[in-house]
């Protein structure tokens, strides 16, 4: 297995803040600078930039529209790049967070080195929301995704200064946002010959040690004595014992946890489809179908650095979707944890059987709260596209606070319904409930409700159809086609929304 970026993960990322208007030998030692305008630009700001003048007749007659308005150089020994870009400081967090994208864009077409972030002629709140965007775009874009050439990436920024601040502003939450968003991104991009089950575990075992987490891994047939008949019928057509349900709790240092949090996620290793073998331009890219179980534990992590004040598990439920002999077939009757029978339809639909058992070993914890990720439908990327992901919850009083996170946090969900009336397409003559339906129709919501029967209906539930996992050119302050989505919006939910104390 690759080597895990332990230092990009775990380390304290150094952000130089200095406050003030910079002097010209402020600038001398810094590679290329992000000066960030409003729209409308009073001269009083160009007295405060170097060659301001210059600037000023050169963005008037070259201003390209777009982000950046204008890029050039100062005339110091450094030849110091200058990007300038005019931002609008009322849109919307992910359009803030894509204006801040582009802008870190700019400085790609060379060795970034020491980039500078220099924001100028907004007020203070406006200003350090900005600083936050544009900090969030520039460790994403510091971060090197894996990759296996013999002549392998050199990291292009070295370090990150923000000048020219008002005050220093607390960058904690966008540094653990960074950590977990890193990890998820890494580990969904891994090949699945680099990160297989018994690589993942050992991974898990490796970050547990180093971060205070207990460990607890169900493999095979202690998970036969649990009834996880739903989780081992996808498992069961690997040649190894290499699949397990993997528990992690976060137990806050030096403060009371006051609520308890579960987060549950899909990590299939690989998924070919099973019985009902996908197509090559489906199956391409399923190395990435463990991206739930990647933003959950990119979330733990988050909240870890944070040490906020609740107690957490993660269940990752890790495994391939394997062809074979053994592979479990559609018409198989499967027993899940809770007692349930389920008529197999279709074996691409691996996801809600693997989480089925999983949720239900999360609520039988009996937390206040429990979030579930999954790279689940096709039928949600149908419906929202890749630059948004679906919502489901049992208690629908949440939908307003699942969309408002999704505002502010910039990763953009959408929440759908379930309940009783969908299930007349889930029922079944031979069991107590169908898989999927055959007809395919909905399939996101039916999925959604399938698995609001493996809940505890007293316990908050909220799912997440990751469709926004992966988005061509990146999404808000991501450049990666892997976007990480989910770990900025359950932060939201736990910090600004307070979802563990919401009540109907």
């Amino acid at each position: 297995m690759a080597e895990l970026h332990y230092n990009d993960f775990q380390k304290n990322i150094r952000i130089i803040q200095q406050t003030g208007i910079p002097k010209n030998i402020d600038l001398e030692n810094i590679d290329q600078i992000l000066l960030i305008l409003p729209k409308k630009i009073s001269n009083n700001i160009w007295k405060n930039i170097p060659q301001g003048e210059n600037l000023k007749t050169l963005i008037t007659n070259r201003s390209s529209g777009g982000l950046p308005t204008i890029s050039t150089r100062l005339k110091n020994k450094k030849q110091t790049a200058l990007h300038i870009g005019k931002f609008d400081p009322k849109k919307e967090t992910h359009e803030s967070l894509t204006s801040a994208r582009k802008m870190i864009e700019a400085t790609s077409n060379e060795k970034s080195g020491i980039i500078a972030i220099w924001i100028l002629g907004f007020d203070e709140n406006d200003e350090e929301s900005i600083a936050r965007a544009m900090i969030s775009a520039a460790l994403a874009a510091k971060f090197m995704m894996p990759e296996y050439k013999s002549n392998p990436s050199k990291e292009k920024i070295n370090s990150i200064k923000l000048i020219g601040m008002n005050k220093k502003i607390n960058l904690e939450r966008e540094i653990a946002e960074s950590h977990g968003n890193n990890i998820a991104r890494w580990l969904t991009a891994l090949p699945a010959n680099k990160l297989d089950a018994l690589n993942y575990i050992d991974l898990l075992s490796k970050l547990s040690d180093d971060l205070n987490w207990e460990l607890t891994v169900h493999k095979t047939e202690e998970l036969k004595t649990m009834g996880a008949g739903a989780f081992l019928a996808v498992s069961q057509g690997n040649e190894d014992d290499s699949a397990a349900i993997v528990r992690l709790k976060f137990k806050p240092h030096n403060k009371e946890a006051k609520k308890t949090l579960s987060l549950v996620g899909k990590g299939i290793i690989f998924d070919t489809g099973g019985s009902n073998l996908k197509p090559f331009s489906s199956m391409l890219d399923m190395h990435i179908d463990m991206g739930g179980s990647a933003v959950a534990l990119g979330t733990l992590l988050a909240i870890t650095k944070l040490n906020l004040p609740i107690e957490v598990d993660c269940w990752l439920a890790i495994t391939e979707n394997r062809t074979g002999p053994k592979a479990y077939k559609s018409q198989d009757v499967i027993t899940a944890a809770n007692g349930k029978t389920i008529q197999t339809i279709h074996t691409d639909a691996e996801g809600r059987m693997v989480l089925a058992d999983a949720l239900f070993f999360a609520a039988e914890e009996k937390p206040d709260f429990i979030i579930d990720y999954a790279t689940l439908t096709g039928a949600c990327m149908n419906a929202v596209t890749t630059r948004y992901s679906g919502a489901f919850t049992n208690h629908p009083y949440l939908h307003r606070a699942i969309k408002k996170s999704g505002t502010e946090s910039g990763e953009r969900v959408w929440p759908f319904p379930i309940g009783k009336e969908f299930m007349s397409e889930l029922a079944s003559e031979t069991a107590d409930i169908k898989q999927c339906s055959p007809g395919g129709g909905g399939d996101h919501i039916l999925a959604a409700c399938f698995l609001n029967e493996f809940v505890d209906p007293s316990i908050p539930w909220i799912h997440i159809d990751l469709s926004a996992a992966t988005n061509k050119g990146g999404l808000g302050h991501i450049p990666t086609k892997i976007t990480g989505f989910g770990v900025r919006f359950s932060l939201n939910l736990i910090i600004e929304r307070d979802i563990l104390n919401t009540k109907s």
